[in-house]
């Protein structure tokens, strides 16, 4: 029986109940876990002193050490002069090739004029802040309607007066309004907002703000009071509070049960609703994307499924450093906050014991003292005692305060830069002043400057990117006809921080001092060196540096020719050499044919004188005779072949004579 009544329970359970009672148990987890510290990294950021910050019970000094603050807004501004310094912010990437670019390039310029009108760096400027500070820096997209006035003139009288006057046009705008942590509300269990069941934003806003809308049609039109005051929901805490014309209003965005959101979006009191259809795939769900808006902790004013073309939430969130398993980051306020906090205790017992040493006190004799005296030093007072005063009075102190106070809260402050990251103007002792080298410097400052890259990065992927897509999608849907509906990938244009841009700078101007100004490199180091630095005619000196680059027709073609004329010149000089080669080769082959034919030659001389000495013998004798008709053929075929071998040694052709 107890679980039939706990289902009929559930059944009976309208929209803003099951809402509520999320969102309150949500509230009620952030409170226990979150809250105190996130108050306290406030006010340690402020300079607002609390009792429940105090150190030690004795403790009256209230002073709170700036080193905290200067960590939070140097982090701060090193990302904004990294995502904003050069101007262009965005950009968008053309994944499609059968896209426009004149469709892109109008795209980029529409969502740049809105964001700058809209303010949205502002916005964004903000949340960074509370990133450093908190942990997490978190923003509402809005979606708001706006009348765009702008002066012009209309022809009257046919055209022979001109009225001067302004026009209305009505526009859809796309606005960042960041939300403090404590007016934030998400699963616990979540990472993100995407993987959240859901999320709220539970603040106070002007009563005419929820009037207006209801008069227009955006909210039920129901009867609202005054809300109680929450000092939880309120942005600074110690400020006193104001109860009157304000509403408590709860924005839901997530899953809903479907039977419920049903239920909710039929207003019996409205005469001609819009019968909303839930598709096949929604009635089988149990769940549905849906955004409900709740005033007062329980009175529904809007309940519809979520109106966005793409499904998604308008909340985007990042941390500044990420904390595994857990929604809420770890900010520059929860890194430096034991250092700090050492600092201040140390600075209030300086100031404690300055007191006691400084400011003169007396002891006296109280029997001694007439009655009704009032002890206190001043100049020019008269104090009455009975008797001697040198033995009623006695000014003493306690001393004096030490010196090494001063080097322990140096130390204490270099603790909380480098728990922090951050670089105040005077610089980490010994690492980036005067009196570091340069390996050191580059070395301190390769380690900051990766700290900072890893928060950028991390904001870019998690807060920047899709802010500017959400934009996008939602003037896609309700301004279609001037942003162009395409799968568009958008990437940011961020850059290197003030300190690392002057860090690369110093990179690349000790790299340009290896060079000549002849070699290609140094044009283009020259261009780098000028990118990075934060000139007011940047953009004029790298086209002039550009222009200066680009090669000279004339001088181009006069170059050429030099070169080719050279080419010539030097195969002139080839040719020479190998005929003065050829004409060296056929010369050795001359003296080398001659030396071999001189010992035939011998040889020939010596058969004539042998012949001849014969025929002056004995003429009877007839085989003499034979032998000499032999030795006389012998010798005439040996001068036939002597000839036919100097024949052939004059018909070789000689190589002709080289250019000299």
């Amino acid at each position: 029986m107890e679980l039939e009544g706990a289902d009929n329970f559930t059944l009976e359970q309208d929209l803003e109940g099951w809402v509520m009672e999320k969102c309150d148990g949500w509230r009620d987890h952030y409170e226990a876990n979150y809250s105190q510290r996130f108050d306290e990294y406030y006010r340690l950021w402020r300079g607002q002193w609390s009792a429940q910050d105090q150190t030690r019970q004795s403790e009256r000094s209230k002073i709170i050490s700036p080193a905290l603050q200067q960590a939070v807004e140097s982090s701060v501004a090193e990302l904004e002069e990294a995502t904003f310094g050069r101007g262009k912010w965005f950009d968008i990437k053309d994944d499609v090739r059968d896209q426009n670019p004149a469709d892109i390039a109008a795209l980029r310029n529409y969502l740049e004029e809105d964001f700058a009108k809209n303010k949205v760096r502002k916005s964004v400027a903000e949340c960074l802040i509370n990133a450093a500070v908190f942990g997490t820096g978190i923003a509402e997209v809005v979606l708001e309607e706006e009348k765009e006035m702008a002066p012009a003139t209309q022809p009257v009288m046919g055209g022979e007066l001109q009225a001067v006057g302004v026009s209305i046009k009505d526009r859809t705008c796309v606005k960042l309004r960041p939300v403090m942590p404590q007016n934030f509300l998400i699963d616990p269990v979540a990472t993100d907002i995407n993987s959240a069941l859901g999320c709220a934003v539970d603040e106070f806003v002007s009563s005419h703000l929820v009037e207006q809308l209801q008069e227009s049609g955006v909210y039920r039109d129901e009867h609202l009071s005054i809300a109680s005051s929450d000092f939880n929901l309120e942005p600074d805490q110690d400020l006193t509070t104001f109860s009157d014309d304000k509403v408590r209003l709860t924005k839901y965005y997530g899953l809903v049960p479907t039977h419920l959101l049903k239920e909710a979006m039929q207003d019996p009191e409205a005469v001609d609703e819009e019968v909303v259809e839930f598709s096949e795939e929604e009635e089988d769900s149990y769940y549905t994307e849906a955004m409900v808006v709740i005033a007062n902790g329980g009175i529904l004013l809007k309940a519809e499924k979520n109106p966005y073309m793409m499904q998604d939430r308008p909340v985007v969130a990042f941390p500044w450093d990420v904390v595994p398993s857990r929604f809420w980051g770890r900010g520059v306020c929860e890194k430096g906050y034991n250092s700090q906090k050492a600092l201040d205790a140390e600075l209030r017992a300086r100031i404690d014991a300055l007191a006691l040493t400084i400011h003169p006190m007396m002891a006296m004799d109280a029997s001694r003292m007439p009655r009704g005296a009032k002890p206190s030093i001043q100049p020019g007072k008269t104090i009455l005692t009975n008797g001697d005063p040198s033995q009623v009075l006695k000014p003493f102190n306690f001393g004096n305060v030490s010196q090494i106070t001063f080097a322990q809260a140096q130390s204490l402050q270099t603790m909380v830069q480098t728990a922090t990251g951050a670089i105040d103007s005077a610089g980490i002792a010994g690492s980036i002043n005067g009196e570091a080298t340069a390996a050191g410097v580059s070395m301190s400052l390769g380690a900051i400057i990766k700290r900072h890259k890893r928060t950028l990065i991390n904001f870019q992927d998690s807060f920047l990117i899709p802010f500017v897509q959400k934009a996008a999608w939602r003037y896609m849907q309700f301004e279609p006809e001037l942003y162009p509906v395409a799968d568009y990938k958008f990437n940011t244009s961020s850059s290197l921080g003030i300190i690392a841009r002057e860090y690369e700078v110093t990179q690349l101007v000790q790299l340009l001092q290896t060079m000549s100004p002849d070699t290609p490199m140094y044009p283009k180091l020259v261009m780098s060196i000028i990118d990075n630095m934060n000139l007011s005619n940047r953009e004029e000196l790298i086209a002039t540096l550009e222009q200066a680059n680009q090669p000279n027709p004339e001088a181009q073609q006069l170059a050429q020719a030099a070169q080719q004329a050279q080419i010539a010149f030097q195969q002139s000089q080839t040719n020479a050499l190998n005929g003065q080669a050829q004409e060296s080769q056929a010369r050795a082959q001359k003296l080398a044919v001659e030396a071999q034919a001189i010992p035939q030659e011998l040889e020939i001389d010596r058969i004539k004188a042998a012949t001849t000495n014969l025929k002056a013998g004995d003429a009877d004798d007839k085989e003499f005779e034979k032998r000499l008709k032999i030795s006389e053929q012998l010798l005439k075929e040996r001068e036939v072949a002597v000839k036919e071998g100097n024949v052939a040694n004059q018909a070789t052709p000689q190589p002709t004579q080289g250019l000299q």
